[in-house]
C-alpha cells in the first residue's frame, strides 16, 4: 500500500481516551457477570495494545472489535480499531471509523488527526489537509497536525507552504525528528541545497540511528561530488534499515520529494 510509512509514522498510533469500563453499583464479586466482563475487556485491552506495539495490525484489529462489541460507544476503541486498519492498508474502513469516532466525540481532536492520514494515503489530500486545519483550530499547539498538513501539502507540491508547517512543528516539539527530518527534504526539493544538507548533517549529529536522514544524506552527498564519504555513510543506512534499497519503496512508500529521491537513485546505479 503506498505511503504506509509516513502514515504509521505521523498518525497517532493510539488514542488518548480513557477505555471505560461499565457503570456498576457496587464492586463486583469474584462470581458476578460484570467481574467476568471486567476482566474481560482489561484481558483484550491487553492483548490489543500488546499486538499493536509489536506490529500485529490484523490481530489488534481483531481485539478492538471485540472490545467494541463489550462497549459500542466508546470512541476510543472505534479510533484505535481505525489505526490497525490503517496500518494494515485498509484505508475506506478506517475512514469509515474515524467517522463513527467523531461523531461520539467531535470535540476530540485524534480521529480528526488520524483519519487526515487516512486520506492522505488515498491521495485526498485536500480532505487530509482540511482535518488537519481543524485539528490546529481544536489544538494549536499540535506538532503532529503541522507535520502531516505539510506531508499533504507536499503530496500538492506546495512545498514552501510544507517546509514552513514541519518548521512548525518542530519548533513545537523539538524532537520531534521526522518533522525536522521532512523539513530538510523540503528544503531540498525547494533548491536549497547546501542548506539541506547542513540540516541532515545537524539531525543526524543528534540522531545518528535515524536510518531516513542517513539515506537521504547519502543522496545529496553523492550527487555534490563528496562521495567516499556518501559510501561511507550508505554503510550505516544498511545497518539500521535495508528498505532504502529499493528505490521503489523510498517512492512510493517513504514518499520522499522527488529530487532527493533522484539523487539517493544514482547514488544506488552508481551513476
Amino acid at each position: 500500500m503506498r505511503r504506509l510509512f509516513n502514515l504509521i509514522t505521523t498518525i497517532a498510533l493510539l488514542c488518548l481516551f480513557a477505555i471505560t469500563q461499565p457503570a456498576i453499583a457496587a464492586e463486583p464479586t469474584s462470581e458476578s457477570p460484570l467481574k467476568e466482563t471486567y476482566d474481560r475487556i482489561a484481558t483484550l485491552r491487553d492483548q490489543a495494545f500488546g499486538a499493536t506495539n509489536q506490529g500485529r495490525f490484523g490481530e489488534a484489529e481483531v481485539f478492538w472489535t471485540e472490545l467494541i462489541e463489550l462497549l459500542p460507544d466508546n470512541p476510543a476503541l472505534i479510533s484505535n480499531r481505525g489505526n490497525s486498519r490503517v496500518s494494515q492498508g485498509k484505508l475506506a474502513s478506517a475512514i469509515e471509523d474515524f467517522n463513527q469516532a467523531i461523531v461520539l466525540s467531535p470535540e476530540s481532536s485524534d480521529p480528526y488527526l488520524n483519519r487526515g492520514a487516512a486520506y492522505e494515503g488515498l491521495e485526498k489530500f485536500e480532505e487530509a489537509i482540511a482535518d488537519y486545519n481543524h485539528v490546529i483550530e481544536l489544538d494549536p499547539n499540535d506538532a503532529a497536525a503541522y507535520n502531516n498538513r505539510g506531508n499533504a501539502r507536499g503530496g500538492l507540491r506546495r512545498w514552501n507552504e510544507a517546509l514552513t508547517d514541519f518548521k512548525k512543528a518542530a519548533l513545537l516539539a523539538p524532537d520531534f525528528a521526522i518533522a525536522r527530518a521532512n523539513g530538510a527534504l523540503a528544503l531540498y526539493q525547494l533548491g536549497n541545497i547546501d542548506e539541506a544538507i547542513r540540516e541532515m548533517r545537524n539531525i543526524i549529529r543528534k540522531y545518528p540511528r535515524f536510518a531516513d536522514m542517513r539515506a537521504a544524506y547519502t543522496g545529496a552527498l553523492w550527487v555534490s561530488g563528496a562521495r567516499d564519504e556518501a559510501e561511507s555513510n550508505w554503510v550505516s543506512v544498511l545497518d539500521l534499515d535495508a528498505r532504502y534499497k529499493n528505490i521503489e519503496w523510498v517512492k512510493t512508500v517513504r514518499r520522499w520529494p522527488k529530487d532527493i529521491t533522484i539523487a539517493l537513485e544514482k547514488f544506488l546505479t552508481l551513476s
